[in-house]
């Protein structure tokens, strides 16, 4: 048992350092742990402190899903919980996420998850949506399969190719950054085999980031929305759940937007 557990953490280390691209040396270095130490730690010959492996989580840049899960490749109870948003635990962060929510009326906002599933939206959000698909609710609560499904929002989408192929950036970004994450490695596979996706998005481009500031184009007829969006997250969260979260807010780009996303607000749809 122990060696199986111990074999479990060497290659979940090593999985690691190939999505950061380190060898030991450059782990061992970037730690400040002792190279032979790192080398017998990956190969089951020696037990890692729970301090050593948070300064090699610190390194790796993980996440407090992925230390939960070292430190339970190790041997050690997780560190940190997990709490559903709508506890009593978290009532506090909600009413705060809400506020945000509720300032940025009459513009959209979303509260998502690590693997962009829709957790809460605004009103303004559930207007501009009912107005684009004429009045059709979304078949999906998770918004990468909205903007791929042909049958959902996509349709809506008049720059969906740039839309598109920026969200498909990001999610490789995030399978690569979290090897162990089969759920978006999932979500991954899934969005790709939807027609029409161009079979060049099947690759990781590793050389082209994410666009740092992207304009979303919802159509209906001759009516056009331009929106950018702002993501904000939860500094130094203790809570799995809040680690995960990241609020989108939309803003217009041009005055026609601000004034149509008003206007659906006093309840006049053009």
């Amino acid at each position: 048992m122990t060696t199986d557990r111990h074999g479990r953490l060497g290659a979940l280390l090593r999985e690691w350092r190939a999505a950061r691209r380190l060898s030991q040396l450059d782990l061992a270095l970037e730690a400040g742990v002792s190279p032979r130490h790192l080398s017998c730690v990956e190969t089951g010959k020696s037990q890692p402190s729970r301090y050593m492996l948070a300064r090699l989580a610190d390194a790796l840049d993980m996440s407090l899903r992925e230390r939960n899960a070292m430190l339970v490749a190790a041997g050690y109870a997780p560190r940190y919980p997990e709490t559903a948003l709508a506890t009593p635990q978290l009532a506090q962060v909600r009413r705060a996420i809400e506020f945000i929510l509720a300032q940025q009326e009459p513009y959209p906002a979303f509260v998502l998850n690590r693997h962009w599933d829709v957790l809460m939206a605004n009103d303004a959000a559930l207007r501009v949506n009912t107005f684009v698909m004429r009045g059709r609710a979304s078949a999906h609560r998770n918004m990468i399969r909205q903007i791929f499904d042909p049958a959902d929002l996509r349709e809506a989408v008049d720059n969906w190719e740039e839309v598109a192929g920026d969200l498909i950036r990001h999610l490789h970004v995030e399978v690569a950054a979290a090897p162990s994450d089969m759920q978006a490695r999932a979500l991954l596979d899934e969005v790709l085999a939807y027609p029409g996706v161009p079979a060049r998005w099947r690759l990781r481009e590793v050389d082209v980031a994410p666009t740092p500031l992207l304009t979303t184009v919802l159509r209906r007829d001759e009516h056009r929305l331009r929106f950018f969006s702002t993501i904000t997250t939860f500094g130094t969260p203790r809570d799995i759940t809040l680690d995960e979260l990241r609020i989108e807010c939309c803003f217009p780009v041009d005055d026609a937007t601000g004034e149509l996303c008003r206007a659906l607000a006093r309840g006049d749809t053009p």
